[in-house]
């Protein structure tokens, strides 16, 4: 029998982070209430009730509070023992939900997937939590995000170390979906640009957000002169008025439990327009 993969992601870390960001105020995580407006716009979208919900995070109250407003039975899952402590969450990562099959019409996963150790294993245990034609929404910090600061890091002088997390892009995103048995998977992408005076205020807003290095092995602190470098090649990517734009990709994804009734793509061979027809100049 081969051993289990090593871990890539700490999951003791991801705690520790989410139990400091509940102390941060709300306006600290510039992201959060950008990804709960979109989450919740395309929830709107869908002509119909969710009578159980489960959100997966509880850092932002604000969504939180909306979906129980709704009229939906919302549970909370939080990996941060504080945090779910005080908000009578169930404190477990989001890849070790053990809850009954079925037991969700709806799950909402505002960022954090990216970051699992087995993320097909996550799928399809959150597939296994939703009924029958229940819905998967969520959103995470995806592929071609933070380019500056990942050559910044990379500066001479620098230990060439990792520091940042893999990505996930939207075609492994969908794909994804797909593997493990969502139906109707849609898959895109925000791209926001954010600028900063410095790379010490990037650096506050991704501890805010809880996008801090949580890699294994941990990397180790850069030195006082290291990190003057990383700042400086930083700064240098800057525009005229010193100013620098970072871009984060933010991907949005959903996926519903499979259902008799959802539309069915047409069997092979089944059409009755032929493509040569069509492609035949017109006379």
């Amino acid at each position: 029998m081969s051993p289990s993969p090593r871990p890539l992601f700490s999951a003791a870390r991801h705690r520790a982070q989410r139990d400091r960001m509940a102390r941060l105020p709300a306006s600290a995580n510039f992201l959060a209430p950008i990804i709960a407006e979109t989450l919740l716009d395309r929830l709107a979208m869908v002509t119909r009730e969710f009578p159980r919900t489960l959100l997966i995070g509880a850092h932002d109250r604000t969504l939180a509070d909306h979906l129980r407003a709704s009229g939906t039975k919302l549970t909370l899952a939080e990996a941060a023992p504080r945090l779910a402590a005080e908000t009578g969450a169930v404190a477990v990562e989001a890849d070790a939900i053990d809850l009954p099959f079925g037991s969700f019409d709806l799950i909402i996963w505002p960022g954090g997937l990216d970051s699992v150790n087995d993320v097909p294993g996550a799928l399809v245990r959150l597939r296994a939590l939703l009924a029958p034609d229940g819905l998967l929404l969520g959103a995470f910090v995806g592929d071609g995000s933070l380019p500056r600061l990942r050559r910044a890091v990379m500066a001479d002088g620098v230990r060439s170390i990792a520091r940042l997390h893999p990505q996930i892009d939207l075609a492994a995103m969908g794909n994804l979906l797909q593997r493990v048995g969502f139906t109707l998977p849609v898959v895109d992408v925000e791209a926001l640009t954010v600028r900063y005076g410095d790379w010490f205020a990037l650096v506050r807003d991704l501890r805010a957000a809880g996008l801090s290095s949580r890699l294994i092995p941990a990397p180790p602190p850069l030195t006082r002169e290291e990190a003057a470098r990383v700042a400086a090649s930083f700064a240098a990517q800057g525009d005229p008025d010193g100013r620098i734009g970072e871009a984060f990709r933010v991907v949005y994804f959903s996926g519903w439990a499979p259902h008799p009734d959802q539309p069915q793509p047409a069997r092979r061979g089944s059409g009755t327009a032929s493509l040569a027809e069509a492609l035949k100049p017109k006379t």
